[in-house]
């Protein structure tokens, strides 16, 4: 009865109503989560199409999201695509917290077609939903360099660290790589990075990136590339990674083993700030 009762004041309480009237109508949204989908589906698509007010709306599209049936995910997909800009960017966000494969799928075309706020929106949904595929193909087709940027901070926050790896050869890209390897946890690709002294800037930021990954054996990594190394800036790459993972007995054991009074003086001035 009280489920009834609310359904019915949800459709007949006209559009300009008092804030008791707009919070009287949210609850009866709510208690429409808990009611069959087939009989709460007309009275979301009422308020969709009507007069109510944006955060009226906006629950809506939150029950919307939430009933399992074809025509509720096309209805969502629908305003995803049309309508206000608004709705049309919280509906795709709905789309990713329900995580419905098919409404996913969607989405690819409406980030081709779609301006920034829909892109970025898209972009949030996959995210929410960790379609990490949905990403990678994102990041793999463009070639606009912020838009790439975009993809792979993502992948980095998914700690996607496949889909990244197959990234791994976009020419110019390595900053932004390296940025996300380290977010991801991906200690063994910056591992192999951090080694590589072909090029000494790219060598430099992997090694800050696996102080920031952290994870255990890290110090012994850091100190056998200190080691290895002649190039002073990969050794201060390794002095500030070291700080950064807070390793002072890797920076104490290097000082102990050096014979340079420079470079003692450098490591000595590390142990001071740690």
């Amino acid at each position: 009865l009280l489920l009834a009762a609310l359904i019915i004041l949800i459709s007949a309480l006209a559009p300009a109503q008092t804030d008791d009237a707009e919070r009287l109508k949210m609850s009866a949204l709510e208690v429409l989560m808990s009611a069959p989908p087939e009989r709460a589906l007309p009275i979301v698509s009422k308020v969709l199409s009507g007069d109510s007010s944006a955060a009226l709306k906006k629950r809506a599209l939150f029950v919307l999201g939430q009933i399992d049936l074809p025509e509720a995910r096309s209805l969502l997909i629908e305003t995803s695509r049309t309508g206000d800009k608004n709705m049309r960017l919280e509906a795709i966000r709905m789309i990713g917290i329900g995580g419905n494969p098919e409404a996913l799928a969607e989405l690819a075309e409406i980030y081709r077609a779609g301006e920034s706020d829909a892109r970025g929106a898209v972009l949030e949904a996959y995210l929410i939903a960790d379609d990490r595929n949905a990403v990678y193909q994102v990041a793999a087709d463009t070639q606009d360099p912020a838009e790439f940027e975009k993809a792979v901070d993502i992948l980095g926050a998914m700690g996607a660290t496949e889909e990244l790896r197959a990234l791994r050869d976009r020419p110019g890209m390595a900053e932004v790589l390296i940025d996300a390897y380290a977010v991801a946890g991906d200690v063994e690709t910056l591992t192999a990075m951090a080694s590589d002294g072909s090029d000494p800037k790219r060598q430099a930021q992997a090694i800050r990136g696996l102080a920031i990954a952290g994870g255990d054996g890290i110090g012994d990594v850091l100190v056998g590339i200190y080691r290895d190394t002649q190039g002073p800036n990969v050794k201060e790459a390794v002095r500030d990674a070291l700080l950064i993972a807070d390793d002072d007995e890797a920076v104490l054991e290097l000082f102990r083993a050096s014979t340079d009074a420079a470079e003692k003086r450098e490591l000595l001035q590390t142990l001071v700030i740690m």
